[in-house]
């Protein structure tokens, strides 16, 4: 499996990013010296990608899938596409506060410790629904390391699509996300216009 092994601070500086979308609280003192360069249209829009594909932990194969599948929806191609990638299960467990980041959230999802609707499920591209219900297995609710990631994300606001019990490490999915509510820093429309070269 292809694994993305680039500091995550450093990627963040070069595309131009907070790591507060990836649930990172650190900042990074350095300044990219860009001074005179003027990016082309081009570079905008493979920015965006970039960002994108960076933020959801997404390979470049699967994300021209999601492309693919966001063009054949009604309706507009680069929110059907955040859409998509918002309803993945490890960025839906992120999003509940039941990890830290969407890496761990990854994690947790392949090892097996994630029900969706009763039903063990360690595909971290899931896409879920209206009305799934997600929790943390019974078996590991007791364990230290849940308790250290509630701490962690108690105060992180939990988007009005979705609705977190911590406590019962649990989330119910009430909708599936309009764009207006998905708070990434991604111009959509470029990525379209790259796409559709």
């Amino acid at each position: 499996m292809a694994v993305n092994r680039v500091p995550v601070l450093k990627r963040c500086r070069s595309l131009g990013m907070d790591p507060v979308y990836l649930g990172i609280d650190k900042k990074s003192n350095r300044q990219l010296k860009r001074t005179n360069r003027k990016m082309s249209e081009y570079g905008l829009q493979l920015r965006e990608k970039q960002k994108a594909k960076f933020i959801y932990g997404v390979l470049e194969k699967p994300f021209r899938n999601y492309f693919e599948k966001a063009q054949r929806m009604s309706g507009m191609t680069g929110e059907n596409l955040m859409r998509l990638l918002e309803s993945r299960l490890d960025n839906v467990v992120f999003r509940l506060g039941l990890a830290r980041t969407r890496r761990e959230a990854r994690q947790i999802v392949d090892h097996k410790h994630v029900l969706v609707n009763g039903k063990q499920i360690n595909i971290p591209s899931y896409l879920i629904k209206a009305g799934d219900v997600i929790e943390i297995k019974e078996k590991h609710k007791s364990s230290p390391r849940y308790k250290e990631i509630v701490e962690a994300t108690g105060g992180r606001l939990v988007p009005e699509w979705l609705d977190a019990d911590l406590e019962n490490l649990k989330g119910t999915v009430k909708e599936l996300p309009r764009r207006d509510v998905i708070d990434v820093p991604v111009d959509e429309m470029l990525i379209v216009e790259l796409y559709s070269k």
